[in-house]
């Protein structure tokens, strides 16, 4: 066969195909088209060509598919001999579903990580360079913070009782768990369903010291999901001894100390390498609950809280009875320190301020003159504390926040909660709540410097701005009214209209940020109403504005900066930025003519100062979440606010009421025995006594006509309580006896 062909033989395939009989017509064509002397001259037709390049191509694909085809089938018939059926189906199709749900769980364990990372970019050991010794203004010591200044003891030289002590109590399983002890958390689930309350914490020593290190104590489930992710990032990163010697030194332990080795030293007067079995047990007491167990505050609760700790020690077998009963029977004594009570939430907000200023001159251990008044402090903390216990359970709050500034821009108290052992979380300064009306002043200053004055008339009446239809507190429209009239009454419907016919929002937003807001404010057209979430820090640094005459860049808490040696590294008038100006002074002056009347005539009665001129507003939120009365003299500027952490809604309390009480009570004892400065634009201090009764009278005949209106608005009706009330005495007088003469009138008198 081979021989008769003439050529050599061709393996199976070599020219078989459509393709190569498709390719060998086309190249046989052209050959033909180049060698002939008839298609030489003229050349064949374009039409010849791509007909032949076409019938290629098409060979080509058909073949491509025809071989796909194939190939699909071969595959099909390989995994033909896995399929399952029955019992083992369903088990096949239960893995399957869960491989789905866990790659679409990664995906959102993912997304729910980044923003948890994110805490940890930067250097976040920084805090550690930093020591710093705080004076109040007039000199005296009132804490400290920082590591270097406590010379933390390494976890090798620490008594094995004492991490023991702390290990059987907060973590026991410290050693076994990758950041999160899901075991833990189980027995911590059913003591406290056995109990029937909260006896155990889930939260392991890692999650702690996350919290600690990145986070706050907001109780909100973004932070639980943080806290676990950054738990797991520390295990990652650091070694077991790593992260608990991080939590001892971190720790708030009561008194104002951080870290168990200034613990020790200020309860018992000794270093932690001299505690002894009782201590230690005390000490590790205090992790969870500082407040409630701190010795010089309560030390029969904290020897009671120390037995358990020795309790925790037997079980977790990490010690006999025999090894805990002389520390049971001889609990631990404390360093007499008196009522010493450190401003906390004060030098939290202090010691940030300390190391963004010590930072770029590369000092780390310092000493700290402050603008703290312990005298003011108190005075804050007392009232807060008075009207949350005295109507608190009333109002249906539960939590309040106080910053108070003297017109120099010193910042002399802050109150970020309650009790800084039970939350460390600073409502003053960190928390992010809505400021409703007490926005307001912004969108009236901007609209002073755009050429109005307070008896400008604007209407207030129904508005609409892109489907948006804000209504008034009392749902009812007053036609025209003059600027002043708008922010006394706090009209909503005014500050709209101006946003929207005459200001925007832009320059709203941009002049509450150059006032000293540093809180984030969304511009959107609800923001003029105050939706967008401001600091208690934030609404005092702003307000006081109108208290200096219209210059920003004035509040600071730290005055020196000195080494341990006495040298000043930094001074608040030598160094600091200087003020600059936002407002005009007429702006200024229309402003405060206009605010000093809202605790006269307005919503403010209530923080209205004996026989002094304030000016300020109120702000309440939507469902009253949230509280305010920011208000000022010529001498302090001072905001209040009040509500809940978990941002229920109060009974129906507005900034009116208990916030501008609040307010009265810490301004009128700040205010006794100084000179009183004019509020700028107003020239006398002092209430004009004639002015201030004609204003009272005004207002209650403006709400005599209102109520008027509204009773001839309704027929005429008897109460509910009166009917039933009738209806009674009908029946009685019908069951009741005939009786004459001289009982009749007995048996009236005794219905």
């Amino acid at each position: 066969m081979g021989k008769q062909s003439g050529g050599r033989g061709r393996a199976p395939g070599e020219d078989g195909g459509g393709a190569g009989v498709a390719q060998k017509a086309f190249v046989g064509v052209l050959g033909r088209m180049e060698k002939s002397p008839e298609t030489r001259r003229p050349k064949a037709p374009r039409a010849t060509v791509f007909l032949a390049l076409d019938a290629w191509i098409d060979s080509s694909l058909y073949e491509a598919g025809f071989k796909a085809g194939q190939a699909w089938e071969s595959i099909t018939i390989f995994f033909r001999r896995f399929r399952v059926h029955g019992f083992k189906r369903g088990v096949f199709e239960v893995l399957s579903e869960g491989f789905t749900m866990g790659a679409a769980g990664s995906v959102v364990l993912l997304a729910l990580a980044m923003p948890a990372f994110e805490e940890t970019a930067g250097d976040w050991r920084t805090q550690d360079d930093f020591a710093v010794t705080f004076l109040d203004r007039y000199g005296n010591e009132i804490g400290r913070r920082g590591i270097i200044q406590r010379d933390a003891v390494p976890i090798d030289e620490m008594p094995d009782h004492v991490i023991k002590a702390v290990l059987a109590t907060e973590d026991r399983r410290f050693f076994e768990h990758y950041g999160i002890d899901i075991a833990g958390l189980a027995r911590a689930m059913t003591e406290n369903v056995r109990a029937n309350s909260v006896v155990q914490g889930g939260s392991s020593i890692t999650q702690q010291l996350a919290k600690n290190l990145f986070l706050s104590n907001e109780r909100t489930v973004e932070r639980k999901v943080k806290e676990a992710f950054l738990a797991i990032w520390l295990e990652t990163n650091l070694s077991k001894k790593e992260i608990l010697q991080l939590y001892l030194d971190r720790a708030y332990m009561g008194g104002g100390t951080f870290g168990i080795a200034a613990a020790a030293d200020f309860y018992f007067g000794k270093p932690v390498k001299d505690l002894n079995l009782a201590e230690a047990a005390m000490l590790a007491g205090l992790f969870k609950a500082p407040a409630k167990y701190a010795p010089h505050v309560n030390l029969p609760a904290a020897r009671a809280r120390a037995n358990q700790v020795l309790t925790n020690l037997v079980d977790a077998g990490f010690m006999t009875e025999g090894q805990v009963l002389s520390a049971r029977l001889a609990p631990a004594d404390i360093v007499d320190r008196g009522k010493q009570k450190a401003p906390d939430y004060f030098l939290d907000w202090a010691f940030d301020e300390a190391k963004r200023i010590a930072g770029p001159i590369g000092i780390r251990s310092m000493v700290a003159k402050t603008t703290f008044d312990p005298n003011l402090e108190q005075a804050a903390e007392e009232s807060l504390e008075y009207h949350l216990r005295q109507y608190g359970k009333e109002y249906g709050v539960s939590e309040g926040a106080i910053v108070m500034i003297e017109t120099n821009g010193a910042v002399r108290a802050i109150v970020g909660g309650r009790d800084y052992g039970a939350s460390q979380f600073n409502r003053a300064t960190k928390a992010l709540r809505q400021t409703g009306s007490s926005f307001k002043p912004y969108v009236y200053a901007a609209a002073m410097e755009a050429g109005f004055t307070p008896k400008s008339v604007v209407s207030d009446g129904p508005i609409n701005w892109g489907g948006w239809s804000p209504k008034n507190y009392g749902r009812s429209f007053s036609g025209r009214v003059t600027l002043t009239d708008a922010l006394v009454r706090s009209i909503n419907t005014v500050p709209v209209r101006l946003a929207k016919d005459h200001l925007s929002i832009t320059p709203i937003v941009a002049l509450a940020h150059a006032m000293g807001v540093e809180s984030e404010i969304e511009p959107f057209k609800t923001s003029v109403l105050g939706t967008s979430g401001m600091t208690v820090m934030d609404q005092a640094t702003g307000y006081s504005v109108f208290a200096e005459n219209g210059m920003a860049g004035m509040r600071f808490g730290i005055s020196q900066l000195l080494t341990h040696g006495g040298e000043v590294a930094w001074d608040h008038d030598r160094d600091a930025a200087p003020p600059h100006r936002v407002l005009s002074e007429q702006a200024v002056a229309s402003m405060n003519t206009m605010l000093v009347q809202v605790p006269e005539r307005g919503t403010a009665r209530r923080a209205a100062l004996p026989g002094i001129r304030s000016g300020g507003k109120t702000g309440t939120t939507q469902s009253y979440r949230d509280a305010w009365y920011v208000g000022f003299t010529g001498n302090y500027t001072a905001a209040v606010w009040l509500g809940n952490d978990d941002f229920t809604a109060t009974r129906n309390m507005t900034g009116g009421s208990l916030p501008a009480m609040v307010w009265q009570r810490l301004m009128a004892y700040a205010h006794q025995n100084i000179d009183l400065k004019p509020i700028p634009g107003i020239d006398n201090p002092f209430v004009d006594a004639e002015v201030a009764a004609k204003a009272v009278e005004a207002e209650k005949k403006r709400e005599a006509e209102a109520e008027a209106a509204a009773a001839a608005a309704r027929p005429p009706t008897l109460s509910s309580a009166t009917t039933r009330y009738l209806r009674d005495l009908s029946g009685l007088l019908r069951s009741a006896p005939t009786v004459t003469g001289p009982a009749e009138p007995e048996t009236l008198s005794s219905l």
